[in-house]
């Protein structure tokens, strides 16, 4: 009787983070989200939608406590850190990321590029991490690499066309979330043609009345 060895056995998680960052370099070795875990954010008011988003996304698949600091503190196991001498590399939305088994920092020039850090980050884990509910049974493992990414073009846009198909205002919130987990940075708002005008004004409330065209 002949056993195959493969059953049982754990394959190597393959990075998939979309887009292709400039560079991966995959090391050895895993970081473990832990229960009560110090994320160190830069005191920027530009960064509190950040941490905040980081905070909510960690925390609703996982269940865990994760708590922001913004002084400098030793004990943090996720770190945001804006650079003090600019990468002109990395330009304005450009950053770095680097996980070990201690601990995962993102560097950026500025607030935009650990933006886009933090979604890289939320993609290397799990794809239950999207999940706005507790999920259970999961090893919340993010790989150990090396990622430097920048954009190739300054302009990456959707459109979204709201004249010939009407969508609610949770609809339009949940296109524009998609759109910047995958890095694009302009939203082209499709507002009107002859069908209709879907904003109400109240200064002008006959837009919203009927077709513009009659």
């Amino acid at each position: 009787m002949i056993a195959l060895n493969s059953i049982g056995q754990v394959q190597k998680k393959m990075l998939s983070v979309i887009p292709e960052p400039v560079s991966v370099i995959e090391k050895q070795g895993v970081f473990i989200l832990q229960n009560n875990s110090v994320i160190k954010v830069p005191n920027n008011p530009e960064l509190k939608t950040t941490a905040d988003f980081l905070q909510n996304n960690l925390s609703s698949a996982t269940g865990y406590k994760f708590i922001i600091n913004r002084t400098n503190t030793s004990s943090a196991k996720i770190n945001l850190e804006l650079n003090n001498t600019p990468d002109k590399e990395l330009g304005d939305e450009g950053y770095t990321l680097s996980s070990s088994a201690q601990k995962i920092t993102i560097r950026a020039n500025k607030p935009a590029g650990l933006f886009y850090g933090v979604q890289t980050l939320l993609q290397l884990l799990p794809p239950e991490i999207e999940s706005k509910t507790m999920v259970k049974n999961v090893n919340w493992h993010i790989p150990a690499v090396e990622i430097k990414d920048y954009p190739r073009v300054g302009w990456r846009g959707l459109m979204l066309d709201v004249s010939r198909h009407f969508f609610t205002v949770k609809e339009v919130k949940q296109y524009i979330d998609a759109m910047v987990r995958f890095k694009f940075n302009m939203f082209h708002w499709h507002l009107t043609d002859d069908e209709g005008w879907r904003i109400q004004i109240k200064s002008l409330p006959k837009l919203t009345e009927g077709c513009l065209a009659c």
